[in-house]
């Protein structure tokens, strides 16, 4: 149920090369905006400084070397980048921490380097909690839960991962439930007029931001949550009397699909919202309340809806089912794979399943398709970075959550000169993908072919140019050719 601003990833994709990956995923998550003030704590030679300034955001850095002279300002988001992880001493790296939330007055990100990136550090030899690198400094690596749970601790406030080895502390309970939402949410398209109505039609401004309310929340707005309610009433009658107008000129199902498709989105924030201990309905922000009200009736009906759907999603029978019957994804005897853009289409149970994993995990930035494996509890998020581009893309690294043991594993397969690729790419994305068509073309070329009638041989790269190489076919693009053509 995302209200972040529409170009959030166009944004991204511009900072992408420019900023820290902690700061740019701030951004690309909403919770650092232009209007921020920013403070970067510990911040080295002033990279991040000097890129946010550039990008119009108004931003300073402290650094005990490179900037002591800096007076330390409350701003509203603090960002500890990279700093924890250098401090050998464990009552000065708490004693940071706790220094750059008190800096902090809406939210502190906090970032240091993961258990999996020791294999980067060459002739390291072990000191206090940490390691000393060749170049004789210290390094302090974290598991994600290990870095969670310390934040906790110290500061007394639940961190959200935001990715592998980044926690955003909210000052605000309502704040940080308005980001979960936005995560577990999904975007959705109104639908578009289908008949002539001339009421609409000559009033189609004024009632643009009541369907553009709907489309966000599944609900009518209360009057104080629209600027043009007054208007509405004057014109229409009465709010919900304006919404009659536009369903009759649209699609009155497209409208009950947006309510459930809302409904179903809080259902899985507020399973999830558990596993971190669920807020009282006070607490969390009022158009929330307002929207748990208008789909469920009451809180503790929601709440006790939620709590099935969560038990039901650590029912390995039932998430195997779920997944043989979901609508988007590849099926296997073992797991579903399914594109990040098609997750939001999965049945709620498999949404929070994979949500458990994302609430210790974060949001795996580079992952594209996401493996739910139907007999164990664990989710494997695997980066291809050409799979738009490339016919039958090359896997470049893996995570691995397991659920059970709250355990990561790493795989990278960037070196491999014969790494795992896909196939049948169509089936791993929603059915309105823009290149769905296309990708699906090329399989029926191949299946012609008889390229897929001994699938355990095609799943690496070698033996898949082999095979294309005994049958005199090549590929060029997503079309397959002869060799002599």
């Amino acid at each position: 149920m995302s209200d972040a601003p529409s170009d959030l990833r166009h944004k991204t994709a511009l900072v992408r090369k420019e900023v820290s990956r902690p700061v740019r995923l701030a951004i690309r998550d909403g919770v650092l905006r232009t209007e921020h003030s920013v403070f970067d704590y510990g911040c080295g030679r002033g990279g991040d400084v000097r890129r946010l300034r550039k990008l119009g955001y108004r931003v300073s850095g402290w650094d005990p070397v490179h900037a002591p002279r800096v007076p330390v300002t409350p701003s509203e988001v603090v960002n500890l980048g990279y700093v924890v992880n250098v401090i050998e001493d464990l009552e000065e790296r708490s004693a940071t921490l706790q220094r750059a939330w008190e800096t902090a007055t809406e939210l502190l990100i906090v970032s240091a380097r993961l258990t999996h990136d020791k294999r980067r550090c060459q002739e390291t030899a072990e000191f206090e909690d940490g390691l000393l690198t060749r170049t004789g400094t210290f390094q302090k690596f974290f598991s994600q839960q290990e870095l969670s749970t310390w934040i906790a601790e110290s500061l007394g406030v639940h961190g959200v991962p935001a990715a592998p080895g980044v926690i955003y502390v909210f000052r605000k309970d309502t704040e940080k439930e308005r980001f979960l939402v936005r995560r577990y949410g999904r975007r959705l398209n109104q639908p578009l007029q289908l008949v002539s109505y001339e009421r609409f039609e000559s009033n189609r401004m004024l009632l643009k931001p009541l369907s553009d309310f709907y489309e966000l929340r599944g609900r009518l707005p209360q009057p104080e949550e629209l600027t043009e309610a007054v208007e509405l009433s004057e014109v229409f009658g009465s709010i919900p009397m304006a919404f009659d107008v536009i369903r009759r000129a649209t699609d009155a199902e497209a409208w009950k699909a947006i309510a459930l498709a809302r409904r179903d989105d809080l259902l899985v924030y507020l399973s999830l919202s558990r596993l971190a201990g669920r807020p009282a309905l006070s607490k969390l922000p009022d158009e929330l309340q307002l929207d748990i009200r208008a789909h469920f009736g009451a809180y503790t009906r929601a709440c006790k809806e939620a709590d099935q759907l969560l038990f039901s999603a650590g029912d390995k029978d039932l998430v195997s089912s779920a997944c043989r019957d979901s609508p988007v994804g590849k099926q296997t005897p073992t797991a579903l794979y399914v594109h990040v853009d098609a997750v939001c289409l999965l049945p709620p149970i498999l949404r929070v399943y994979e949500g458990c994993t994302r609430s210790f995990l974060g949001t795996v930035e580079d992952a594209n398709i996401l493996k739910l494996h139907r007999v164990k509890a664990q989710i494997s998020y695997l980066a291809y970075p050409s799979f738009e581009k490339e016919p039958h893309p090359a896997a470049f690294d893996t995570i691995v959550a397991n659920l059970d043991e709250f355990r990561i594993f790493y795989r990278k397969y960037a070196d491999s000169t014969n790494p795992p690729i896909l196939h049948r790419k169509e089936d791993f994305v929603a059915p309105d993908h823009p290149l769905r068509e296309k990708f699906a073309r090329l399989t029926a070329q191949e299946e012609t072919h008889g390229l897929y009638e001994e699938t355990d041989k095609i799943g690496f790269r070698t033996h898949w140019e082999d095979l294309l190489h005994s049958k005199g076919l090549r590929l060029k693009g997503h079309r397959l050719c002869s060799i002599k053509t």
